[in-house]
C-alpha cells in the first residue's frame, strides 16, 4: 500500500482553484451544485456529504473527534492518521491500494467541549485528480460554513432554552411566595427586574402554535423590564411579570397587531401575591373575550372578603388554618402555596405551574384536607378555605391589620351576614334574572353538585349540554369565569352563601368549646 502523509491543507488549497481554463472545461456544474447547499432552504451537512461521494462517484463519511459519524457511510480508517489530523500534526493524508484511492481532510467543526475538528475521509476506485481534489477541497470549506452556523445555532438555541426555562424557574418559585430566591435567582441576568416591592401581572392568550413568536414580541416590547414566560400549563399563554407601569400599553400594541390574541392584567400587588395577579390575570381573559379591544384589566370590584369585617375575617382564618401551625415553617408553606394553586387551577395546571408532579400537588392538598378534616370535592368548601387562603396571604403581606382582636367565636355565618355583604350578593346573582332559561336555578344546582353537569342534570331533569350552555351563558352576565375553577367562581358560590341560596359548608366538628375550635364554619 502507498502511504502519502502529511499532505497540508494549505497546499491543497492553493491548488482547488486551478487555471481559470481548467475551472472553466468541468467546473460550474459541480460548482453551482455546491453553492446550492448554502441556500437557506438546503443547508444540510448530510445531503452535502452525500453529494460529494456521489459527484466524486466514491464514498464519503464525517466523522468528528470522537470518532462518531456525522454523515457518510461508515468506513475503516488508520487511526494513527486520523489522531494526527486531529491532532492537528497534519491537515490531510491520502493511501491507496488496490481496490480504491483515499483521502482524509481536516473538517474545523466548532465545539466547545472538545478540539473542535473532525475528520472527512472520501474514496473511490480511481485515482484523485485535478477535478476531484477541487471538489474535495471545496466542499471541505462549505462544510466547515455549514457546522460553524450550524453550532451558532445551536448554541443560540440552548442559551435561549437556558434562558427561558430560568424565568420558568423565577416565576415558579415568585407562585410559591419565595421572593428572596427569585431575586437571587434573578439578579444574575436581568439586575434590578425584581428590586421592587409590587408588579402586574399579564397574561396573554393566542394560537398555541404562534406562541413563540408571541413571547419574543413580548420580550422586544418590555427589554429587561418584564419576566416573560410561555406558561407550562396552557399551551396558549404567555405570563408577563412587570414592576413597571408603562408594560400594559406595550403589550395592548401586541393585541392590536395578532388578530385572535387576548390580554388579560391583574391589580398591582405584592410579589409574594404572584400568584394571586396570575389568577386575576387570567380571570380578566373572560371580560377581554366580550371587549371590542380584546383587553381588560382585573377589576377591583367589591369582594366578599372587602365587605366582611376585617378583625372578624383575620380571626375566622387564623383559626381555620390553625391546624397548620404546628407544622415546620418550610412545610407549611409549601402546603398553603400549592393549595391555593390548586383550588385556583386544576391539579394538572398547577402541578405544571409550580414544576412538580400532578399526584405531588393532590398528595399535598390531600394532607391538607385531613389537617382541616373537611372536603375538597365540594365547592362551598373549597370557596370557603380559598378565602381564608387568600386573607391569609393578605394578613402576609401587611394589609388588613386594622382592627383589634376579638374575643367572641366568629363562624362563617358571622361574616356572610352582614348587609353589605348581602346587598352585594342579591346584586350579583339577580343579574340572572332577566333570562328566561332560569339561569340562575341551573348555576344553584350545578355548585350544589360541585360543578358537576351530569348530577346537576339529573336533579334539574335536563340534559347535561343543557346545565353546561346554562353556566357559560352566566359567564358573561356575571363577568366571571365559571366553568375554570378560580377566584371568580369561589365569588359566585360565596354569593349564593351570603343570600341564603345554599347551606352553609361544614369545615371542622361543631364543637365550639374545643382549644382548635373544630365548628361548624
Amino acid at each position: 500500500m502507498k502511504d502519502a502523509r502529511g499532505e497540508e491543507k494549505g497546499d491543497v488549497a492553493g491548488q482547488a482553484g486551478g487555471s481559470r481554463a481548467e475551472r472553466g472545461a468541468g467546473a460550474p456544474t459541480w460548482a453551482q451544485e455546491l453553492l446550492d447547499h448554502l441556500r437557506p432552504t438546503s443547508r444540510d451537512v448530510r445531503r452535502v456529504v452525500a453529494w460529494l461521494a456521489e459527484t466524486v462517484d466514491g464514498t464519503a463519511a464525517l466523522q468528528d473527534d470522537s470518532g462518531a459519524l456525522v454523515a457518510g457511510t461508515p468506513m475503516a480508517l488508520d487511526e494513527s492518521l486520523v489522531a494526527d489530523i486531529l491532532a492537528g500534526r497534519i491537515a490531510s493524508a491520502a493511501t491507496a491500494d488496490e481496490d480504491n484511492h483515499l483521502r482524509l481532510v481536516r473538517v474545523e467543526h466548532p465545539n466547545p467541549v472538545s478540539a473542535g475538528a473532525g475528520v472527512l475521509a472520501v474514496a473511490r476506485p480511481e485515482p484523485f485528480d485535478r477535478r476531484t481534489s477541487d471538489i474535495l477541497t471545496h466542499t471541505v470549506q462549505v462544510l466547515e460554513l455549514l457546522l460553524r452556523a450550524r453550532g451558532t445555532t445551536e448554541a443560540g438555541r440552548r442559551l435561549k432554552r437556558a434562558t427561558s426555562d430560568l424565568r420558568l424557574a423565577i416565576l415558579q418559585l415568585l407562585m410559591v411566595e419565595d421572593t428572596v430566591s427569585a431575586r437571587r435567582v434573578a439578579a444574575g441576568l436581568w439586575p434590578g427586574l425584581l428590586d421592587t416591592d409590587t408588579a402586574c401581572v399579564y397574561v396573554l392568550e393566542g394560537d398555541a402554535g404562534q406562541r413563540d413568536r408571541l413571547a419574543e414580541e413580548c420580550l422586544g416590547v418590555t427589554g429587561d423590564r418584564a419576566l416573560v414566560v410561555r406558561c407550562p400549563a396552557m399551551d396558549e399563554h404567555v405570563i408577563v411579570v412587570t414592576p413597571g407601569d408603562t408594560a400594559g400599553e406595550a403589550l395592548r400594541s401586541l393585541v392590536d397587531r395578532n388578530p385572535g390574541t387576548l390580554l388579560g392584567g391583574s391589580s398591582r400587588q405584592s410579589l409574594a401575591r404572584t400568584a394571586t395577579a396570575y389568577g386575576q390575570a387570567v380571570s380578566a381573559l373572560a371580560v377581554a373575550r366580550v371587549r371590542p379591544d380584546k383587553a381588560a384589566l382585573y377589576s377591583e370590584r367589591n369582594r366578599p372578603e372587602r365587605l366582611m369585617d376585617p378583625a372578624a375575617l383575620r380571626e375566622w382564618t387564623a383559626r381555620l388554618l390553625r391546624p397548620l401551625d404546628g407544622l415546620p415553617h418550610h412545610t407549611r408553606a409549601e402546603l398553603l402555596a400549592t393549595t391555593r394553586l390548586g383550588l385556583e387551577f386544576t391539579a394538572v395546571s398547577a402541578a405544571k405551574v409550580l414544576g412538580v408532579s400532578r399526584n405531588t400537588v393532590r398528595a399535598r392538598m390531600e394532607r391538607v384536607e385531613s389537617l382541616l378534616r373537611t372536603d375538597f370535592t365540594d365547592l362551598t368548601v373549597r370557596a370557603t378555605v380559598h378565602l381564608a387562603l387568600s386573607t391569609q396571604v393578605s394578613l402576609a403581606d401587611g394589609q388588613g391589620e386594622h382592627g383589634g382582636p376579638r374575643q367572641t367565636l366568629v363562624r362563617l355565618g358571622d361574616l356572610l351576614a352582614g348587609p353589605a355583604l348581602e346587598t352585594w350578593a342579591r346584586e350579583l346573582l339577580g343579574r340572572l334574572d332577566s333570562d328566561a332559561r332560569d339561569l340562575r336555578r341551573t348555576l344553584r344546582s350545578w355548585i350544589a353538585a360541585g360543578g358537576n353537569a351530569e348530577r346537576a342534570a339529573q336533579a334539574l331533569a335536563v340534559h347535561a349540554q343543557t346545565v353546561r350552555e346554562h353556566v357559560r351563558s352566566a359567564e358573561p352576565v356575571l363577568e366571571r369565569r365559571l366553568i375554570a375553577s378560580g377566584s371568580d367562581l369561589y365569588e359566585v358560590v360565596l354569593a349564593h352563601l351570603a343570600a341564603g341560596e345554599l347551606d352553609h359548608p361544614v369545615l371542622l366538628r361543631d364543637d365550639p368549646g374545643h382549644p382548635d375550635s373544630p365548628v361548624h364554619g
